[in-house]
C-alpha cells in the first residue's frame, strides 16, 4: 500500500474512531492505539504533503448528534497540541511563566452568564457548532447558577463524572436491568463516556441523578456595559494573568481546574508531582495542560488551523511492559455477561504489581487474536487502567468457553450494539443472585464479614457457591482462596472465623436473609414470634394464617406462603439447615401485657444509648411496639434527639401533631 492509500485509510479509521467517541459516547479502539495512529497519519501528511480535507489532523472533535438544538460558537474551540516530553515543556515556556493543570477527562462545555444569571450552556461539538444542554448544565452539582457578576461571562469548563459516582452508577443501572429482565450490556467503560452520554440528555432530571460537576479552565470573555447602556462593550480588567482571571472566577463562585504556576526549571518536577497523584485522583484526567500566564504574549502567537500556541497537552507516556498471557478468567455478572479477564505473568507499571487486565468482550479477544502462552504487552490506561496494548504473537487459539464457570450452563456469544458478547442463558445462574448472595451475608442477616460484594463476585464466577450451603463449605477451596490476588492465610482463617460465627443465628436472621419479597428485618421478628420460632409451623402455614399476624397483611402473607411453597425454597432450606445452630429469641409470649403495644416508631438522627438504629428497632419490637421507616397518620412517636431538626421527618411530625421525643424519653416510656 502506497503513502496516499494509507494517507485514506487511516483518515478513515481514525474519523470513524472519532465518530464513536465524540458523537455516541462509546470507543471502538484504547486511546494508546488513536494516539499511534494519529502519529502516523500526521508523519505521513508532514512526508508527502497530502492533507485530506476531512482529516483529523485539521479536523476538531467530530459532528454532534441530531436530537439537541444546535448553535454556532461565536469562537472557534480549538484542541491542543500534545506532548510526551516533559523536557518540551520547559521549552515551551522559554523565560515565561504559565500554569499547569490536570487535563480533565470528560465533556466541554461553553457557560454564557448575563446579569448574573446562568444564560446558555453548549456543549464543544466539533469545534464550530455544538448542543445545546442549558437545563442539564442547571443541574450540575457545583455549578453556580448566579454570580456577583452582572455583565456578560463566557467560559470554557469540563463537565465530568467522578470515579466514585461512576461506579455507584454502574451498580445502579446494572441493577436496574436485572429489575427490567434486561440482557444489553449496561455498563459504562469509562466516566468520559458516562458524563458525555450524562450531559446530552434529552431529559435533565437524568442529568440532575448522574451527580455532574464542572471545573472552569478558561475565561473567553467578561463584559461589562458603558453607562447605561444596553450592550456589553468594555472589557472587565483583571489583569494581564491568567492567574487572576482564575482567582476571579473562584471568587464568583466557580470551582476551577487544579493548577500549579511554573517556569521552564520548575516545570518538570512539578509534572512529577502530578504524576504521583494520579492513582488517586477521584477526577478522571487524560494528562496536564500548560498555559502561559501572560495573556497578551499568549495571544501574540496566535494559533495554528487547529492548535493555539498559547497552550500545549501533556500526555502520559503509556508505560508498556512485555509478559506472557497466563490465562483468560471468564467472569460471570449479575446481567448473564460472562466478561474475560487476561491473567498473565506479573510487570511492574507506574509503580504496581499488575497481573490482570480486563479485555471486555468476545470481540476484543478476537481482534487481539489471544492464546495462552502469547506474548503481549500491557500498559496503564491515563496510567490507572490495566490494558492489552498488542498482542506481539497473535496465534488466536484461545478457546471461548461453552458453558459458564459460575453455575455450568450453556453459553451463547450474541451480538450487543457493535460488540459480541458471551451470555449464560441459564436464568437461575447463582452469577444473576449476586445481590441474593449479599443480602444473606450482610449484618442483619448471616452476618458474614469478608464477603463482599466484590468477593461474592469473584468466589461465584469461580464456582465456589452455587447456593447459600456452599458458604459454609469454603474450606474446600482453601489452597485456591489463599492464592487470589488479595487473599492469603491470614485472610482466608479471618473469613473462616466469621462465617463459622454466623452458624449461630436466630430464626428471623434466616427468614431475613433468605430475601422473601418484601420481608424486611422488622417483618420477619413479627412472623417468627407470632410461630414462636417453629419453622415447621411457619413452613405449614396458608397465607390466611399469615396475613393474621398484626403489621403482616394479604400481600406479604401471601408472598411468605408462596415462598415455603416453592420445592426449590424447601430443598434450598433442607440443605442449609444442617449448617446452622438456630437460637431461640428472647420474645415475651403476651404482647398485650408489653409496654409498646400498638405504638408505631419512627427514628431518625444520630442515636447515642443504642449502638444504632437497628439496635433501637430491635428494642422496640422487643417490646410489643412496630418501628417503621417514614412518618404517617399511623404514627405515635417520631425519636429525635435533635427536636429543633429541620429534617422532613420532623417538619412531617410537626404538620401531623405526632410527638418528637428524645432517646432518654423513649427509655423512660419503655420502663428501661
Amino acid at each position: 500500500m502506497d503513502d496516499r492509500e494509507r494517507i485514506k485509510e487511516l483518515t478513515a479509521l481514525l474519523n470513524e474512531a472519532s465518530r464513536a467517541y465524540y458523537a455516541e459516547d462509546r470507543e471502538i479502539m484504547p486511546n494508546i492505539e488513536y494516539d499511534r495512529l494519529y502519529d502516523e497519519l500526521a508523519a505521513l501528511e508532514q512526508r508527502t504533503g497530502i492533507v485530506l480535507s476531512d482529516s483529523p489532523t485539521v479536523n476538531v472533535g467530530y459532528a454532534s448528534v441530531e436530537s439537541l438544538p444546535k448553535e454556532r460558537h461565536e469562537e472557534p474551540m480549538l484542541s491542543l497540541g500534545k506532548t510526551k516530553d516533559r523536557e518540551e515543556l520547559a521549552a515551551f515556556l522559554g523565560d515565561h511563566e504559565g500554569l499547569l493543570s490536570w487535563k480533565m477527562d470528560g465533556l466541554t462545555v461553553v457557560l454564557t452568564y448575563r446579569e448574573g444569571e446562568l444564560a446558555k450552556a453548549v456543549t464543544r461539538g466539533n469545534g464550530e457548532i455544538g448542543e445545546v444542554v442549558t437545563p442539564n448544565a442547571r443541574t450540575f452539582r457545583n455549578l453556580p447558577l448566579s454570580i456577583p457578576f452582572k455583565g456578560e461571562l463566557i467560559l470554557r469548563g469540563e463537565a465530568v463524572i467522578r470515579y466514585s459516582d461512576f461506579e455507584r452508577i454502574n451498580e445502579e443501572l446494572e441493577q436496574e436491568a436485572i429489575e427490567d429482565g434486561r440482557e444489553e450490556e449496561v455498563r459504562y467503560k469509562n466516566p468520559r463516556n458516562l458524563c458525555s452520554g450524562s450531559v446530552r440528555q434529552l431529559n435533565s432530571s437524568v442529568t440532575a441523578k448522574r451527580g455532574v460537576r464542572l471545573y472552569v479552565f478558561t475565561l473567553v470573555r467578561a463584559m461589562e456595559k458603558s453607562g447605561n447602556g444596553d450592550s456589553y462593550d468594555i472589557p472587565a480588567d483583571f489583569g494581564n494573568s491568567r492567574e487572576k482571571q482564575f482567582a476571579f472566577l473562584k471568587d464568583q463562585g466557580f470551582e476551577t481546574v487544579e493548577y500549579v504556576r511554573v517556569n521552564k526549571d520548575t516545570v518538570v518536577d512539578a509534572v512529577s508531582l502530578f504524576e504521583h497523584r494520579v492513582a488517586d485522583n477521584d477526577l478522571p484526567s487524560d494528562g496536564l495542560v500548560l498555559t502561559l500566564d501572560d495573556i497578551a504574549y499568549g495571544q501574540s502567537l496566535g494559533r495554528t488551523a487547529k492548535f493555539p500556541r498559547d497552550s500545549i497537552a501533556f500526555k502520559w507516556a503509556d508505560e508498556l511492559q512485555e509478559t506472557t498471557l497466563t490465562g483468560v478468567e471468564w467472569s460471570p455478572s449479575r446481567t448473564g455477561l460472562i466478561n474475560p479477564v487476561a491473567l498473565f505473568d506479573p510487570v511492574e507499571l507506574e509503580g504496581t504489581t499488575v497481573r490482570r487486565a480486563s479485555v471486555h468482550n468476545v470481540s476484543i479477544v478476537r481482534a487481539l487474536k489471544l492464546g495462552i502462552g502469547d506474548r503481549i504487552r500491557v500498559y496503564k490506561a491515563n496510567m490507572i487502567i490495566p490494558q492489552i496494548a498488542e498482542n506481539l504473537t497473535g496465534s488466536d487459539s484461545l478457546e471461548i468457553p461453552e458453558s459458564c464457570p459460575a453455575c455450568g450452563g450453556r453459553t451463547e456469544i450474541r451480538q450487543i450494539n457493535d460488540a459480541r458478547v458471551l451470555i449464560c442463558v441459564n436464568p437461575s445462574c447463582p452469577a444473576k443472585r449476586l445481590k441474593s448472595f449479599e443480602l444473606f451475608c450482610s449484618r442483619n442477616a448471616m452476618n458474614i464479614e469478608g464477603l463482599s460484594e466484590m468477593t461474592l463476585e469473584k468466589f461465584i464466577g469461580m464456582g465456589f457457591i452455587r447456593e447459600y450451603r456452599d458458604i459454609y463449605h469454603l474450606g474446600d477451596h482453601r489452597e485456591e482462596i489463599e492464592n487470589l490476588e488479595g487473599f492469603g492465610a491470614r485472610s482466608f482463617a479471618n473469613l473462616e472465623d466469621s462465617v463459622n460465627a454466623s452458624r449461630k443465628t436466630t430464626l428471623s436472621r434466616l427468614l431475613y436473609a433468605v430475601g422473601i419479597p418484601g420481608i424486611g428485618v422488622a417483618n420477619a421478628r413479627l412472623i417468627c414470634r407470632y410461630f414462636s420460632d417453629d419453622l415447621e409451623a411457619l413452613m405449614a402455614a396458608d397465607a390466611e394464617t399469615l396475613a393474621a399476624i398484626e403489621g403482616i397483611g394479604p400481600v406479604l402473607a401471601g408472598a411468605v406462603a408462596e415462598f415455603f411453597s416453592n420445592s426449590g425454597n424447601k430443598e434450598m432450606l433442607g440443605d442449609l439447615l444442617p449448617e446452622l445452630e438456630i437460637e431461640k429469641e428472647n420474645m415475651p409470649g403476651d404482647r398485650s401485657v408489653l409496654p409498646l403495644t400498638g405504638k408505631t416508631f419512627v427514628i431518625t438522627g444520630a442515636v447515642h444509648h443504642f449502638e444504632n438504629r437497628d439496635a433501637l428497632k430491635r428494642r422496640i419490637e422487643e417490646l410489643g411496639g412496630k418501628a417503621a421507616g417514614s412518618v404517617s397518620a399511623k404514627t405515635s412517636y417520631l425519636i429525635n434527639n435533635d427536636n429543633t431538626s429541620a429534617s422532613s421527618k420532623n417538619r412531617k411530625a410537626k404538620e401531623l401533631g405526632i410527638p418528637v421525643i428524645t432517646e432518654d424519653e423513649f427509655l423512660e416510656m419503655a420502663g428501661d
